[in-house]
């Protein structure tokens, strides 16, 4: 099986096509950004394609990030995904950044428990953690840092990973959580959004988003025009 992986959810937009059971992608391109996803995927999907023997016709499977991450990113790469797997036929699949920072590090099968971050400001992180042995210890949320902190405090020594990784950090001494942070790139490892990709059913992973806060617009109640029953 051959698929097609894109991620312009953080700060980056990336592509790979790699094939299952191979241990490098076959092809991999990766543009770091803060903002210009729009601009810049089509053309690398166009140039990467172009240089693949088949092109889309060679794609069984589309894998794509699906956050949490940046409103106007994430629609980027969901629209293209969806729109080249109608085109290709073949079923598209969501995986999240959170998992894919992580992933690398359970596989290489490590006794601490792995905390993903992601900075949501205020104090706040998307955050999720798994144990060594694949428990979730914290499922996919956005939580105060300070709550994090509490929760893993009970989980022993952790690793903190993804681009909010130095906010688990024990300022005041009190807790004592052992954290080792890992130094981690604007988005993950294009690569490993492949690898979920390929294990992952579309049946329980669409490439819907990831959305774990709520919107920022609130309806406006006070000047909402009265209606008389009728």
């Amino acid at each position: 099986m051959r698929i097609l992986a894109i991620d312009t959810a953080l700060a980056a937009c990336s592509i790979c096509v790699m094939e299952d059971g191979a241990a490098e992608p076959l092809l991999s391109e990766t543009q770091i950004m803060e903002r210009g996803h729009a601009e810049a995927l089509v053309p690398l999907l166009q140039k990467c394609l172009n240089a693949l023997d088949g092109g889309l016709t060679s794609i069984d499977k589309i894998a794509v990030c699906v956050g949490p991450g940046s409103f106007t990113g994430l629609r980027v790469g969901l629209s293209a995904a969806r729109a080249l797997g109608l085109a290709a036929g073949v079923p598209v699949v969501g995986v999240t950044s959170l998992s894919a920072y992580a992933a690398p590090h359970i596989m290489a099968g490590t006794t601490l428990s792995i905390a993903t971050l992601i900075d949501a400001r205020h104090g706040n992180a998307y955050c999720q953690c798994v144990t060594g042995g694949g428990r979730m210890l914290i499922a996919p949320a956005r939580m105060a840092v300070s709550e994090i902190m509490e929760i893993l405090n009970r989980s022993g020594g952790v690793k903190a990973v993804g681009p909010g990784a130095g906010l688990l950090k024990d300022d005041t001494g009190i807790l004592g959580l052992q954290v080792f942070i890992e130094a981690s790139a604007p988005a993950p490892d294009i690569a490993w959004v492949a690898r979920l990709g390929l294990a992952a059913d579309p049946s329980y992973a669409p490439p819907d988003p990831l959305y774990l806060r709520g919107a920022d617009a609130k309806p406006q109640g006070h000047r909402r025009i009265a209606h008389e029953d009728t």
